[in-house]
């Protein structure tokens, strides 16, 4: 039996749009993201009409994309590059293999921690986050073929307060917070090579 060809990845972040929220704790996917398509020398980022305006780079192993959209309205438009990534892969293997991985901010894990889970298990580990509920959403509901990958903002405030959370994930990061955070890349990494082979 011949070998499997690799699986198609694309990896969207998804947060608030530069520059104006750079490196807040709300972007984090955001930060995510860019340290790892630095750390494999990928092309430039440039806007793609075709990918619902997000920030595109293309490279050998996987394809990178980020979301133009605030937050909270994050669904249509990643639905959208994904249904253009899906239309670029050759034959319907490619398609059924291919995977979307959205990288987010996680609340409740400490700074820089990875939490990774089956984005097809409904609303399971949401955490009343927005963005994600909204891009399930733009999917009916389920997506068996998404992975979401949480970066650690925490330690969360001990108040529940909506708006004491709200400051708090829109304060942006110090330079030694957002190394912890590009240093998550190596797990990353590594975690995205089984995922490409199919494991």
């Amino acid at each position: 039996m011949p070998p499997s060809l690799p699986r198609p990845l694309l990896l969207a972040s998804i947060g608030n749009p530069p520059p104006a929220y750079t490196n807040t704790l709300h972007s984090a996917g955001h930060t995510l993201l860019a340290a790892l398509h630095d750390h494999l020398h990928y092309p430039p980022f440039a806007k793609s009409r075709a990918h619902a305006n997000g920030l595109l780079s293309v490279g050998e192993l996987y394809t990178f994309w980020q979301s133009p959209a605030l937050m909270n309205l994050s669904g249509p438009v990643v639905a959208a590059a994904w249904k253009t990534f899906l239309k670029a892969q050759e034959g319907e293997d490619a398609r059924r293999r291919a995977r979307l991985v959205v990288l987010h901010d996680e609340l409740e894990a400490d700074l820089g921690q990875l939490k990774i889970r089956d984005g097809g298990s409904g609303g399971v580990g949401l955490k009343g986050h927005n963005g994600l509920k909204s891009i399930l959403g733009a999917f009916g509901g389920r997506a068996d073929f998404l992975w979401r990958v949480g970066v650690g903002i925490g330690p969360r405030p001990e108040s529940r307060d909506s708006e004491i959370v709200a400051r708090f994930v829109m304060r942006r990061m110090g330079k030694g917070e957002v190394g912890r955070v590009e240093n998550g890349v190596r797990g990353l990494s590594r975690w995205l090579v089984g995922v490409r082979e199919g494991e």
